[in-house]
């Protein structure tokens, strides 16, 4: 009499330490970058003591102003050129019949006309925009 052994059937499981390894490297990667995606224009955004504003899921869309009163936009390939008004408030008006809830915030120069701002943020509002934002610094302490 012989003894037979059970034949062992190959083992189909696959080995997923490779991937939890490359999915680590690949979150420290996005968490440092992300700070990093943050592009607009360099303006001098004033001090203000005010309460940041609730994450929401919808990129905002961010007019900058210049103190020299040139209007700038971040949305497209050309975000570090400078558009006329009139297209800008245009560009908001289509984004904001897509999407609603965008909101719309202005980065203003601290030497830029008041006249300029108030300007900018009342033709933002008749292009559609319910409410804009203004963007501030927190206070040096």
């Amino acid at each position: 009499m012989s003894t037979q052994r059970p034949k062992k059937k190959p083992m189909a499981e696959i080995n997923v330490v490779p991937y939890i390894d490359v999915m680590l490297v690949l979150l420290v990667v996005f968490m440092v970058t992300a700070p990093l995606l943050m592009q607009g224009v360099k303006v001098d955004l004033p001090q203000a003591p005010s309460a940041p504003l609730d994450q929401k899921d919808e990129e905002p869309l961010i007019v900058s102003v210049k103190q020299d009163g040139t209007y700038y936009l971040n949305l497209g390939a050309d975000q570090k050129q400078s558009k006329p008004l009139a297209q800008i408030t245009d560009t908001v008006s289509k984004v904001l019949r897509q999407k609603p809830n965008t909101p719309v915030l202005v980065w203003g120069d601290h030497k830029v006309e008041y006249g300029l701002v108030v300007s900018l943020m009342t033709q933002l509002q008749a292009a559609g925009a319910p409410s804009v934002g203004l963007v501030t610094e927190p206070p040096v302490l």
